[in-house]
């Protein structure tokens, strides 16, 4: 029997794994994902990644690796304007470190990323099979018996689910949700150009919606550029120049020309939160239990702060002699995150609200509340923080950079 089963080999998937792992080695834990290996050497996106989770890759001894194709923000800019705008008047700044020779962020290669954390989890045996899915469990006093697609039975103490926004395992614990859907999605692609772009991060607030330029290595940005749905399907489909004359209008040219390079793919966005972290023997984590507007760039560290809560969680139980698995252990990490949870989803709901519209006196009111916001020093400092990750008390040991 296994310890810890953990459904979907992502970023989230694996970091809890190596997380309780390193920790516990005696610990038997198994990952199984739905994607045929090798898949994930395909992704061409990339991801912000905050100091605090930074901090808990370095210790689960990833983050050397990555940092090697990592891009720090070194600054980053925010506007509010329409796109047939001529200027874009900067509204606020922030200067990205939290500390000396520390930034708030890097943009990571999500291959750079999962390659890195699978190679951890290969040191230290954690199997990781592919081509699986769970299609059903069933919850006893002392196990959790999961079904796979391929038949076959596998018992575990404790069931992690971190199989996507569309948890099917959520679903069969009975958890619900609250959902609704933007009617925006988020185009995600990468651009090189012909300027420096200095680790400079820019978030134009257009009315259709957000348009981020994150820096990347070697003259290339990332792109989320929100849209109406109905239009971003346009925009996808249409052709190379038809894109990259749009795309040029809300980039700019400060950066000199632009040019596509691989793909490009639209996401719908929505809020879905999860109203239970846990159920006995069973645990969210990641977008499994939430999924946020991109506008804050916080969704995957939101999965990492979950890693970080629930792999603290888990083995102190064990150390303590408790059943890792017991539902009074489990609610341990539900209190840690859920309201973290709730309070960013609630945070990027209204900022997305606010800013994707045209409407003159919220136009006015915003940035009268972003020019407040420039003038406060101590203030800016706090958001940085937030940002960052790094404030708060009682913070799990991993993201302050702690062993558990």
């Amino acid at each position: 029997m296994l310890d810890m089963l953990v459904v979907g080999g992502g970023y989230v998937g694996l970091a809890a794994a190596v997380a309780v792992k390193q920790a516990a080695p005696h610990l038997a834990i198994e990952v199984i994902e739905a994607a045929p290996a090798g898949v994930w050497e395909k992704d061409e996106r990339a991801s912000a990644i905050i100091a605090a989770a930074s901090h808990m890759l370095d210790v689960l001894g990833t983050w050397e690796e990555i940092v090697a194709d990592a891009q720090p923000i070194n600054k980053m800019i925010v506007t509010d304007s329409r796109t047939s705008d001529p200027v874009r008047p900067v509204f606020l700044t922030f200067d990205g470190a939290v500390e000396e020779g520390k930034p708030f962020a890097h943009m990571v290669p999500n291959v750079s990323m999962v390659r890195a954390l699978r190679r951890a989890a290969e040191k230290l045996g954690i199997p990781i099979r592919h081509g699986l899915s769970a299609t059903s469990f069933n919850t006893g006093s002392t196990r959790c018996t999961v079904t796979l697609s391929d038949g076959s039975n596998i018992e575990t103490k404790l069931l992690v689910a971190c199989d996507g926004v569309r948890s099917k395992l959520r679903d069969m614990a009975g958890i619900r949700t609250v959902k609704w859907d933007y009617g925006q999605s988020g185009i995600v692609a990468t651009v090189a150009h012909e300027r420096d772009h200095e680790g400079v991060a820019e978030e134009h607030f257009l009315p259709s919606g957000p348009f981020a330029i994150l820096p990347l290595k070697n003259n290339r940005s990332s792109l989320v550029w929100t849209e109406r749905t109905a239009e971003a399907d346009r925009l996808v489909a249409s052709d190379d120049l038809v894109f990259e004359e749009e795309l040029q209008r809300r980039f700019g040219h400060k950066l000199g020309e632009i040019r596509i390079e691989g793909g490009r793919r639209a996401f719908p966005l929505g809020l879905t939160l999860s109203r239970a972290f846990v159920a006995p023997r069973f645990a969210l984590a990641g977008d499994a239990a939430h999924g946020i507007h991109p506008i804050s760039g916080q969704g995957l560290n939101l999965g990492f702060k979950d890693v970080a809560a629930l792999a603290e969680t888990v083995v102190e139980a064990d150390r303590l002699g408790l059943d890792i698995g017991a539902l009074n252990v489990l609610e341990r990490y539900q209190s840690w995150r859920r309201f973290d949870t709730f309070r960013m989803g609630v945070t990027t709901d209204v900022l997305n609200r606010l800013f994707s519209n045209d409407v003159t006196p919220i136009r006015i009111a915003r940035d009268f509340g972003l020019g407040m916001v420039e003038r406060l020093p101590k203030l800016k400092n706090f958001f940085i923080g937030e940002a960052a990750g790094t404030t708060g008390e009682g913070n799990p040991k991993l993201l302050a950079g702690q062993q558990i």
